[in-house]
């Protein structure tokens, strides 16, 4: 089931972000109204307001800090190539699949109708593409889930791609410089996430259409009564799980679940088998992905003596989660519903 996504770090340069929208959008608005040409904004929020305000005249050129590199696009990208699944499905929910010559290191199916809509765009890799698949497409923007995808040895260096007038963004809740990670992650970081992605493409409209989405989904979510549950996405002798300052807190926080490793300040972290047993949580989240399924990891749950003897093993409760999911993106609205779904079905949660 589709989800959607939000949040923006509750850090300086997100507040500077927005106070800058709210100073320059009038100006743009007036402008655009005045008939003088495109207006110029620097902003890398969604606009909002007026038709004139929202236009894509009056939105460009667009400049936005995106992890400490500043991106500058004079008009809306028309070859857009995305890396992960997070970013694809972001453009996707934008209405702008047509737009994508390439997708790469895909973490799964989308969902309907980003499915659809999505199924003639070519794949250039399984992982991260390398320089030349990139440049065969020709692209102007390219929109990637991880600031380690734009590694000199993976799609290209930054600034080597700006050279040679190919645009890069990186998803602004992947940040890991000192100053943009996210800490914690939330909603409304993320829902300014998909605002400046709108801005960026040329689509602040549909951005404010898919954040207003995300919150009637959210607030049509009745969170449960605080079970404990531990997200564990990938490992087997040294799970990797779900901390305390990413997306699967702010979605088992949405959700009512009480995360048994929010006490660690990391996104994601490893932990160990015995961590786990001492918790005992009420419930198991497994990410289901093709190099780590869920059911493979009911198989090792089971097999291990030590995690045989949880109260969720051995009472079957499981919460499935697409990895596509797992990660900020327009998928994590729903997956909080989803969640609340799939723990009630198995008679906790209140």
């Amino acid at each position: 089931m589709p989800t959607r996504a939000r949040t923006r770090p509750p850090r300086t340069a997100s507040s500077r972000t927005a106070v800058l929208v709210a100073a320059l959008l009038p100006a743009v608005a007036l402008a655009a109204c005045a008939g003088g040409g495109a207006a110029t904004s620097t902003t890398g929020a969604a606009t909002t307001g007026s038709p004139a305000a929202t236009s894509s005249a009056a939105a460009y050129p667009v400049t936005v800090d995106n992890c400490g590199t500043e991106v500058t696009l004079e008009a809306p990208p028309s070859r857009i190539v995305t890396i992960k699944s997070s970013t694809t499905e972001m453009v996707a929910a934008l209405g702008l699949a047509d737009r994508l010559v390439g997708t790469a290191f895909s973490d799964g199916p989308a969902p309907e109708p980003w499915a659809a809509e999505l199924a003639d765009v070519p794949v250039l890799s399984d992982k991260v593409p390398g320089q030349e698949a990139l440049l065969e497409v020709e692209p102007d923007l390219v929109y990637a889930g991880w600031e380690s995808n734009f590694a000199p040895d993976a799609a290209g260096d930054r600034a080597a791609l700006a050279q040679l007038g190919i645009g890069t963004y990186v998803s602004p809740s992947a940040c890991k410089a000192a100053g943009y990670q996210p800490d914690p992650l939330t909603f409304e970081a993320v829902f300014d996430e998909i605002r400046e992605t709108g801005a960026l493409l040329g689509a602040p409209e549909a951005a404010e259409d898919v954040v207003a989405d995300q919150r009637a989904t959210l607030d049509a979510v009745e969170p449960l009564d605080g079970p404990t549950a531990v997200w564990w996405s990938s490992g087997t002798d040294t799970p990797y799980v779900g901390a305390g300052i990413g997306a699967p807190q702010m979605m088992l926080g949405a959700a009512g679940l009480e995360n048994v490793f929010a006490d660690v300040h990391d996104t994601w972290s490893s932990v160990g088998w015995e961590q786990v047993v001492a918790a005992d949580p009420d419930v198991l989240v497994l990410v289901d992905s093709a190099w780590n399924s869920a059911d493979k990891k009911r198989d090792l749950l089971a097999a291990n003596p030590a995690t045989a003897q949880l109260t969720a093993v051995r009472e079957g409760r499981y919460v499935v989660v697409p990895f596509a999911a797992s990660e900020a993106g327009v998928r994590n609205a729903d997956t909080v519903a989803d969640l609340v779904e799939q723990v009630r079905a198995l008679g906790l949660g209140g």
